[in-house]
């Protein structure tokens, strides 16, 4: 799981997409449970790590 590096502000893709069609979202809490907010609508989901780690596919943009 090394290649699926990811950290605050990152843009991520899931591997199904929110229900308003957008498969693009953003971390904006990290700890033992990650908050993700789509990026479409606005929606914030708050995702247990490892359930995270799974349902993503691979980070699109990387914050600097």
């Amino acid at each position: 799981m090394a290649d699926k590096s990811y950290d605050l502000n990152d843009i991520v893709q899931m591997k199904k997409p929110h229900p308003c069609g957008e498969n693009r979202w953003k971390i904006i809490r990290m700890g033992a449970d990650i908050r993700i907010k789509c990026e479409g609508c606005g929606h914030s989901v708050l995702v247990p790590r490892k359930k995270f780690e799974t349902k993503m596919k691979k980070v699109l943009e990387t914050s600097e």
